[in-house]
């Protein structure tokens, strides 16, 4: 068993605990009060993008303050379980509340055209690229249980803070380059994702297999079969949702097509009747 780092006395670690969830109320207030001054603009929001942004902000708290983040550092299940939580479940919920999307709404001028900009920007451009957000978001997770980076955080509260915090944005750059529900000038076609969604279950799938068979130094063969069985079954769970969600962007946007096309070619046959007609009259006058 990898020996867990020491947070101090229980008084230092409930102080610590009410310190990190100060940024979490806070998180969870501007949210509201967006929404709040977008109603009295007379512009409505829609009630589960604000339970989404509510149930994805506690869903990544969970990792890093409480029960379950305490004994992450002991137990390789519950670290697991921080894992799906931060760096699959809370990224869904987040991209699903279009925090974007509420900020321009809400922002004055200045500050929506320089949010704006930042979402147009090279660096926004490349860090949502579907391949770059699945390096990211996959490859650091091969990099972490496949190195000594696994053991090093279970020792290191900063190196342990700082993965986390790694492991949160990159699984909401994955989850919004694939689904995201936030405008974006750059995103990439339905083929480009459906490609990289598919490899990267493939590549987790393959990782939780892999844990199984052979654990990170110094956890128990038990918690690492329990834990590799988490990580595949709940990385499924999540697969299925983003799975479902672009296959039904695809088809809205395939019926959007259809419809244009059809009231394209509808449009040509009145036109060309309209004209026939006129030619016939013209031909019976004279």
């Amino acid at each position: 068993m990898i020996p867990a780092h020491t947070h101090g006395s229980p008084s230092s670690g409930v102080g610590s605990d009410l310190i990190a969830l100060l940024p979490v109320l806070v998180a969870i207030a501007v949210y509201l009060a967006a929404t709040a001054i977008g109603r009295q603009r007379g512009r409505s929001w829609p009630w589960f993008r604000a339970v989404f942004w509510v149930a994805g902000v506690l869903a990544a708290a969970a990792g890093f303050i409480g029960p379950l983040a305490a004994a992450a550092h002991e137990s390789f299940v519950a670290h697991m379980a921080a894992h799906l939580l931060v760096g699959m479940a809370a990224p869904l919920l987040l991209v699903l509340s279009a925090p974007m999307t509420l900020a321009l709404r809400t922002l004055s001028v200045d500050p929506a055209r320089r949010l704006s900009w930042l979402l147009r920007s090279p660096l926004a451009r490349v860090l949502t690229h579907p391949v770059v957000a699945a390096a990211l978001n996959v490859g650091g997770l091969w990099v972490l249980y496949r190195t000594p980076l696994y053991e090093l955080m279970q020792r290191d509260v900063l190196v342990h803070l700082l993965v986390m915090l790694h492991v949160l944005a990159a699984g909401y750059l994955y989850t919004y380059a694939l689904v995201g529900i936030d405008p974006s000038p750059h995103r990439s076609g339905f083929v480009m994702r459906s490609v990289v969604l598919v490899s990267s279950l493939a590549a987790h799938g393959i990782l939780a297999k892999l844990l199984y068979a052979h654990p990170p130094p110094g956890v128990p063969v038990a918690d690492a079969h329990t834990g590799a069985r988490l990580m595949f079954t709940g990385g499924d769970a999540v697969d299925f949702v983003l799975i479902v969600l672009l296959c039904a962007e695809w088809y809205r946007a395939t019926g959007r097509r259809l419809e244009a096309t059809t009231t394209t070619m509808s449009v040509v046959r009145r036109t060309a009747t309209g004209a026939r007609g006129g030619s016939r009259r013209t031909k019976g006058a004279s």
